[in-house]
């Protein structure tokens, strides 16, 4: 469709940004669904045996991610920098929560090395769950950038 945009109409510099942005958008959207499925593959391989409790971080992530990549997605749809720029935000609580993930895991393994197959498991899901706060960001920056014509990355570089 976006293609076909730019082949049949005359664009504007407004409409060509937001063609780039949900052309690159696409990338990080498929990024997400790969690892939403390896959670899944993970989880179900989990499920199959008795493990140690999960970290209470986890569940935080997962809902802070998944609320990420929503807002994500309606600040594109409704054109909203200031949703955009709030999914930006809220990516370093993601990557704390992370933080909070590997200490508690950590911590398990050395306390009884049985755990540590599953301790990686859960590290592995916490890992997706924090790139896929970073795919939202990623589709927020962009949107940002179809709003405004300027693109910064998290970091704050121009690009």
């Amino acid at each position: 469709m976006c293609l076909k945009l730019l082949l049949q109409q005359q664009p504007v510099a407004k409409d060509l940004r937001l063609i780039s942005a949900a052309l690159k958008m696409i990338t990080d959207m498929e990024r997400i669904g790969d690892q939403a499925a390896d959670i899944a593959e993970i989880s179900i391989f989990l499920s199959q045996a008795p493990y140690v409790k999960t970290p209470e971080h986890i569940p935080q992530m997962a809902a802070a991610t998944a609320k990420m990549v929503t807002e994500s997605i309606d600040a594109f749809v409704k054109q909203d920098l200031e949703l955009a720029n709030k999914v930006i935000a809220d990516d370093d609580a993601v990557d704390r929560l992370f933080d909070a993930v590997k200490g508690d895991l950590i911590k398990l393994m050395s306390a009884d090395s049985s755990n540590s197959s599953q301790a990686i498991d859960l590290l592995m899901i916490a890992k997706y769950l924090e790139r896929i706060g970073d795919h939202a960001t990623n589709i927020a920056e962009w949107v940002v950038f179809s709003i405004t014509g300027k693109h910064e990355d998290a970091a704050g570089t121009e690009g």
